[in-house]
């Protein structure tokens, strides 16, 4: 394996579970508040920010299908790459995502490892 294959791995191994162990047990709800992002820096730190933010979630969203062929963890790096970029129509791929009881009982267990309250996760509207 090329030593820039290997890294990329070993970044999105890493990244994927901390980040996931980091979101507010609340991130999937309607009601949650989502105007934090970086909205009181000067606008080069937040535009800085920003970019470096959907660059990270882009390649954990590009390494997630190479990391299929662990149980859980491809499916956790895409969408820790989508919770950290912005688009339009994201939150609502994030929760068709999250919503597979694969992904929700990988994501619960490493919040609850890293001594995190679970993900709340919407009701299906019907």
């Amino acid at each position: 394996m090329k030593p820039g294959k290997l890294v990329s791995l070993v970044v999105a191994l890493l990244a994927a579970p901390w980040a996931v162990a980091q979101m507010s047990p609340d991130y999937f709800m309607p009601d949650r508040d989502r105007s934090k992002s970086f909205g009181n820096l000067h606008p080069v730190m937040r535009w800085t920010g920003l970019i470096l933010k959907n660059v990270l979630g882009a390649l954990l969203v590009v390494l997630g299908p190479i990391l299929l062929a662990l149980p859980g963890q491809g499916l956790l790096t895409i969408l820790a790459g989508l919770v950290l970029m912005n688009f339009p129509g994201k939150h609502a791929l994030e929760l068709w995502i999250v919503r597979m009881p694969l992904v929700l009982k990988a994501a619960n267990w490493l919040r609850r490892k890293s001594g995190h309250d679970p993900l709340q996760v919407p009701d299906r509207k019907r």
